[in-house]
């Protein structure tokens, strides 16, 4: 793991009116590492990471981007053209429901490839190639490449989408609740092949999730929040194993009464 951060977050919050999204959440971000994101719904987890992403703007705060030549960006100072191609390339964003990150309508192949054509490759056969690797690399079969999503389970459109962010090679990934909406068995396996496919290509992430298994299974930290702030922050296996605030502390153990 590198020595120098991949992402410096600064007093980032995000006001409603009155209302707090998320309040001064500061951390750093480190190559091949795993952030879990925490909390009940409505306590400022995913307003964080969607502040994190870009794809919302915070109130105060700022986010810094340890780039490919070696220099820091604020985020926030990039113009929208320069924030869409970061996203595109060396980002990817796991959404939860897998229609908001998929195109309905057009192939498994094309949905894979597109992403490769927006970073400037033009040659059909290894696009096509790489896609059927992908497809492979994920647990779908390779002769599904000219079906459209709409065609597959709801597990098959997950792999799909993280097909779809994971081609380029990107070097940080946002996943929002990768796993709500899917059946136990189908969480079990999609968790294996994230967490495979993390260290394997020594991905850095950072997962909000409200399942403290998954937590556990993918993260090496974890924030938890609460009403907007971070109210415990430390290595996973620490705060899932002696957690310190009364709040986590309940988390916890609904967990383990269920």
């Amino acid at each position: 793991m590198s020595d120098i951060p991949l992402l410096k977050v600064h007093d980032v919050s995000k006001f409603y009116g009155s209302r707090i999204g998320c309040r001064d959440v500061s951390f750093d971000l480190w190559p091949g590492e795993v952030l879990a994101i925490v909390g009940e719904s409505g306590s400022g987890k995913t307003t964080l990471l969607n502040c994190l992403s870009t794809r919302l703007l915070p109130t105060t705060g700022s986010v810094e981007y340890h780039m490919r030549d070696g220099s820091y960006r604020d985020l926030y100072r990039m113009n929208e053209a320069e924030r869409r191609f970061l996203m595109r390339t060396d980002w990817g964003f796991v959404h939860q429901n897998p229609a908001d990150g998929l195109r309905m309508a057009v192939s498994a192949g094309a949905n894979v490839g597109e992403r490769l054509m927006a970073i400037g490759d033009r040659h059909y056969g290894k696009i096509r190639a790489s896609a059927i690797d992908w497809l492979e690399r994920v647990e779908i079969d390779a002769d599904r490449i000219d079906d459209q999503p709409r065609a597959f389970s709801g597990g098959m459109r997950q792999r799909l989408q993280i097909a779809r962010n994971l081609v380029t090679g990107p070097r940080l990934v946002f996943m929002d609740e990768p796993t709500g909406g899917l059946d136990v068995s189908v969480q079990a396996r999609l968790l294996d092949l994230v967490r495979g496919l993390v260290n394997d290509l020594g991905l850095s992430a950072i997962v909000v999730t409200h399942d403290l298994a998954v937590a556990r299974l993918l993260s090496h930290r974890m924030m938890v929040m609460k009403d907007g702030y971070v109210i415990e922050h430390g290595l996973t296996d620490r705060v899932l194993d002696d957690p310190r605030e009364p709040y986590t502390q309940l988390l916890v153990s609904s967990i383990l009464q269920v």
